[in-house]
């Protein structure tokens, strides 16, 4: 109908993600809508939204990109709005991955948060232009630089969230933002999601071939 809701199912893991977990998200946005679809929902399984990249899937794979960018691009390019409905954790790559959402409803239950600088790791160039475009560099500072998890309603306070209820609360708050948008005019809501994507573009262009290197010395180091 109206919604494709895309659920991460791996709650045994925190619904951490490894290749084939991002493949599949990334295959889904990249299938066009189909002509009834008006918005598209990620959920989370069990009581974590998403804790990031599978460290153990990584540390097998270590070399070059490990395909969230690609996932991500996927998501924030896919014409339709796509709402992020977070009743737990969102941790580093499962941050990104509600950042990189149009709108997020969160649980106060929930934290968000890049914990990379507490386990030797650096977010990308693509990975840390969203916090910059989301939170400006001043936050952004304080989320990567000291990386502790911030309570739902700070990241609602600062504009990240959109909007917040209590845990029992979030499937109604949730409910009615989705049939807003499901009601809202369809080529309309395409030509804003169009014009906001080219707008921030432009970031895309700025050299930063060194900044790669150094963001993988961190990675690959005994930190």
């Amino acid at each position: 109908g109206a919604v494709r809701t895309i659920l991460l199912n791996r709650p045994e893991k925190r619904n951490a993600l490894d290749g084939d977990m991002m493949e599949e998200v990334k295959a889904v946005f990249e299938t066009p809508p189909a002509v009834t679809e008006r918005v598209a929902v990620i959920r989370g399984a069990g009581p974590v939204f998403c804790a990031g990249l599978d460290m153990k899937w990584r540390a097998k794979n270590p070399q070059g990109e490990s395909g969230i960018e690609h996932m991500l691009h996927a998501i924030e390019t896919y014409p339709l709005p796509v709402v992020a409905v977070v009743h737990g954790d969102a941790i580093a790559g499962g941050n990104e991955l509600a950042l990189h959402c149009d709108l997020i409803v969160a649980s106060t239950a929930a934290r968000f948060g890049m914990s990379l600088a507490q386990v030797g790791l650096a977010p990308s160039w693509f990975l840390t232009k969203k916090l910059i475009e989301v939170a400006g560099p001043a936050m952004t500072r304080q989320i990567l630089l000291l990386g502790d998890p911030m309570p739902a309603h700070r990241f609602h306070d600062l504009g990240f969230v959109s909007h917040i209820a209590e845990p029992e609360a979030l499937e109604s708050v949730a409910g009615a933002v989705i049939q807003r948008l499901a009601d809202n005019a369809p080529l309309s809501l395409k030509a804003m999601k169009a014009v906001i994507n080219r707008e921030m573009q432009f970031r895309d262009a700025i050299p930063h071939e060194d900044i790669d290197l150094i963001v993988d010395k961190a990675r690959t180091s005994q930190d």
